[in-house]
């Protein structure tokens, strides 16, 4: 790991691509068969406005320092990263969870409440760096029967201890570039274009 990616200026666009390997083979019937192979990370494929050299250069120097594919580092993607629930809420892990599994029980929050955690919203627990995405509202009513939830996709990478933490605002990816070549453009009005293409590594 060699440190966070410069967060200033921002990313002009993000395109976020989730990979799942699958195999699928057609038999000369026609019948289709598949297969997951049961891993999931994200790509990131990063659009930077135009800049001058003073914005561009802390940025490329980082870029370069990464030693093209080598290295790691942390990148929080603008606006995206950030649930669209409510932020001020600290819900931690209610009881361990075993690898493979694709819901929590969550405790620490406000009671009742909903749409803590929204569906589409990025997070990660403390334990490891892996990127997951809600896929329901949580919401929060015991007295009405409702237990927080966390409902959540991929599957989980790793095992999860009680009482851990969930990251959900400002969510960093542990990532590497996708290929060894860092390169920019640059012309007379001296403003400087830069994209990266980045890959979930864990």
């Amino acid at each position: 790991m060699s440190g966070s990616f410069p967060t200033s200026p921002a990313a002009s666009s993000v395109t976020f691509k989730s990979i799942e390997p699958t195999l699928v083979s057609v038999a000369q019937n026609l019948k289709r068969q598949v297969r997951r192979r049961g891993g999931q990370r994200w790509q990131l494929d990063v659009e930077f406005p135009p800049m001058t050299r003073s914005e561009f250069a802390p940025i490329y120097a980082f870029a370069l320092s990464q030693k093209g594919q080598f290295e790691t580092f942390t990148y929080i993607p603008p606006v995206i990263s950030t649930s669209q629930g409510d932020t001020s809420e600290s819900p931690v892990v209610n009881g361990a969870l075993s690898v493979g599994a694709n819901s929590a029980i969550i405790d620490g929050v406000t009671d009742p409440k909903t749409g803590i955690i929204k569906a589409g919203d990025f997070f990660k627990f403390s334990g490891h760096s892996k990127v997951y995405m809600a896929t329901a509202d949580m919401n929060s009513n015991t007295a009405g029967g409702v237990t927080p939830t966390l409902n959540f996709a991929p599957n989980l990478l790793n095992a999860v201890a009680n009482d851990e933490t969930i990251t959900f605002a400002s969510v960093p990816f542990t990532v590497s570039f996708t290929q060894n070549i860092t390169q920019f453009n640059t012309d007379i009005t001296a403003l400087y274009g830069f994209s990266m293409s980045l890959i979930e590594v864990f």
